[in-house]
């Protein structure tokens, strides 16, 4: 496939991202606490069911990975954009917390096909080893998702009530994101091609040879990035939740700290522009480590020097969990191959979107208890998967 049709491909893809995103992870930011006033119920009921679709989507993953490898990502991104508008209209019509928390578990199945791992693997079964860029690509368009969806659901809330800003939500996915995933480039017997082995030859040039770990090192280079991913995940969503509270905690005020939050998407994106330059001459798993090892090292900062840290923690912060995200797209693919790409990041993926789904609960009893003492864990957990990542050296090297 050529440069420009790649483009063409990486920027629809990428624009449905934002939207998916935007609608889904981002929704309830915005619209729980009006919500909950309506429905009669308390505002953590709204993002306990947001967290029981963080579950469902984890158990989908590796279902939407196999229906990927098996017909391409076309047709399975477009089915989940039906599910997405289905899922918002059903919070739309939610007369209580039934129907909300019927609507949040269609979200999760639709979260748990629709989101990056399906993204990443529909660009692996179309581009192969080649596929590092365009991940990148999808990543740097979609990371603008919350700059988008806060604005615009906070503007529909305001015109529509929260209702309406849902069902305005559904409309974008019949009227934006259907057309976008609908022209997606097909592959080669999307409807009939069987699914790739997880660790046979890949089958066209698309998928290209890479080194595979003999069995003992695939099932412990599986566990190892299981464990990264859900560490990582877990810290991630847990700065998302509360990052203006912790840096209050840490010394500054209101204000200073939800300015001082705004960075992290800025910093997202300054970093996947870096991984898409410079270090896309790095190996990828490099790449991740360095990504890694920059949340650990801003937490330390900002707990020995406080306040006057912040703004280095959160930049560090962001430019890592930027770069970590592209990581979970590529690692598998270099480590493992393209083969069965979508099943095996799928079933990586379920243990990453648990602890993402309990995240928030848990950080936040934390920070409840020991104030920014909290970080202390999260900076653990960052050395942790830094650990793990080294480990997977000996594996990357083989082939």
């Amino acid at each position: 496939m050529s440069a420009p049709s790649q483009r063409w491909t990486v920027a629809r893809l990428g624009t449905a991202q934002t939207l998916a995103w935007a609608s889904s992870y981002y929704l309830p930011a915005m619209l729980a606490v009006p919500m909950a006033r309506d429905l009669g119920v308390a505002t953590p009921t709204v993002f306990a069911a947001f967290s029981v679709a963080l579950v469902v989507s984890a158990l989908l993953g590796p279902v939407a990975g196999r229906a990927i490898d098996r017909h391409g990502g076309r047709p399975v991104l477009v089915g989940t954009n039906l599910l997405f508008a289905a899922a918002l209209a059903g919070m739309a019509l939610a007369q209580g917390p039934v129907g909300l928390f019927a609507a949040w578990v269609l979200m999760g199945v639709a979260m748990g096909s629709g989101l990056y791992e399906a993204a990443f693997a529909t660009l692996v079964r179309l581009y192969g080893q080649g596929a590092r860029g365009a991940i990148t690509g999808i990543t740097l368009i979609a990371g603008f998702a919350s700059t988008v969806g806060w604005p615009l659901s906070a503007w529909m809330e305001s015109q529509w009530g929260w209702r309406g800003a849902c069902a305005g939500w559904a409309v974008l996915h019949l009227l934006m994101g259907v057309p976008l995933n609908a022209w997606l480039p097909r592959v080669a017997g999307e409807d009939r091609a069987p699914a790739p082995p997880l660790s046979g030859a890949p089958a066209s040039a698309a998928t290209s040879h890479s080194p595979s770990p003999e069995p003992q090192h695939a099932l412990r280079t599986t566990v190892l990035l299981s464990f990264v991913f859900a560490v990582t995940w877990f810290t991630s969503t847990a700065m998302a939740a509360h990052l203006p509270r912790l840096l209050q905690a840490s010394g500054t005020t209101l204000q200073t700290a939800v300015a001082l939050a705004a960075l992290v998407g800025p910093a997202q994106v300054a970093a996947r522009l870096l991984e898409f330059g410079f270090l896309r001459r790095l190996h990828p798993l490099l790449s991740a480590q360095l990504a890694a090892a920059a949340h650990p090292l801003g937490a330390v900062l900002l707990m020995v020097l406080g306040g006057p840290a912040a703004a280095v923690f959160t930049v560090l912060h962001g430019a890592g969990n930027g770069i970590l995200t592209i990581a979970k797209g590529t690692l598998p693919l270099v480590l493992f191959g393209p083969a069965g790409y979508g099943a095996r990041q799928g079933l990586m993926m379920v243990p990453a979107r648990v602890a993402q789904a309990f995240a928030p609960v848990l950080f936040g009893l934390l920070l409840d208890a020991a104030g920014a003492a909290a970080l202390w864990a999260t900076a653990l957990l960052g050395l942790a998967a830094l650990a793990a990542l080294w480990a997977l050296r000996p594996v990357a090297r083989q082939g």
